[in-house]
């Protein structure tokens, strides 16, 4: 995983980026967003399926031996480079007028996401990060700056979002999450990647949610890690791959994972 390399596909992904952002932008609010329903009733527009189409048609032309695994078209190839997207997270928002919505892309090696682009073109802000390159945001026209997540150690200090306590209920850990929002400083529901980017920004402190694919957490790790984050799945496992995801600044993960820990 050579560094040279590693920044020629996060140049990539940020064309693709670039790319999808053009595609999703002429759809967004549009009278005629043709909207269906997928076996998991989750809502798919025609916006998410030509994001991913121009993503996958990109990485087949400059990366044709590399693998891809996509929300709406699924795994092609079993390459141990592994191109994971998500084309519009946020699809229930983009469809209703909410800018809260955004491309996801990552490239992960051997299943560990070394680069991740998230790209929120209705916010007007696009964040990205490769392993040993640091985290960046760029904000509309403004030029690009490094971002970190906060060094709060307390939790009485700390600023949390859970996205959605039905989630933590349907998971059996509604208790815990109660508890949580007892010892912060301070508690939001604000969902989908956004939560994620404002802690690595250093706006939030604790992000977790449960209900998530990978294609939802692989883009957020590396913009988290190298804003001097953690991640990690709500019972503490490595990588995007277990359904769960808990985001802090570091300091407060360890006290964090004791108290959402499963009932025993």
């Amino acid at each position: 995983m050579d560094a040279f390399f590693l920044s020629d596909d996060l140049s990539l992904a940020l064309a693709l980026a670039g790319d999808a952002d053009l595609i999703s932008l002429d759809r967004y609010n549009a009278i005629d967003l043709v909207v269906t329903t997928k076996p998991d009733r989750t809502p798919v527009t025609d916006a998410d399926q030509a994001v991913e189409r121009s993503i996958r048609a990109g990485i087949a032309a400059a990366r044709p031996t590399d693998s891809i695994l996509g929300e709406e078209y699924g795994t092609e190839g079993d390459s141990s480079r592994q191109w994971i997207i998500d084309p519009i997270d946020g699809t229930a928002n983009f469809l209703r007028g909410v800018p809260i919505w955004g491309t996801l892309i990552s490239l992960a090696i051997d299943g560990v996401p070394v680069l991740g682009v998230v790209s929120s073109p209705a916010l007007g802000k696009r964040w990205w990060a490769a392993r040993g390159h640091g985290a960046w945001l760029r904000e509309n026209d403004q030029p690009p700056r490094q971002i970190h997540v906060t060094k709060i150690s307390d939790l009485a200090d700390a600023s949390l979002s859970y996205n959605s306590l039905p989630g933590w209920d349907e998971a059996g850990r509604l208790d815990q999450i109660i508890a949580l929002t007892r010892q912060v400083w301070r508690s939001r529901a604000i969902g989908e990647m956004w939560s994620y980017m404002l802690l690595a920004e250093g706006a939030l402190d604790i992000v977790g949610e449960f209900d998530l694919q990978p294609y939802d957490m692989a883009a957020v790790i590396p913009i988290i890690e190298e804003a001097g984050g953690t991640f990690t799945s709500v019972d503490g496992l490595d990588g995007p791959w277990h359904g769960s995801a808990l985001a802090t600044n570091g300091a407060l993960h360890t006290e964090v994972l004791a108290i959402v820990a499963a009932a025993q």
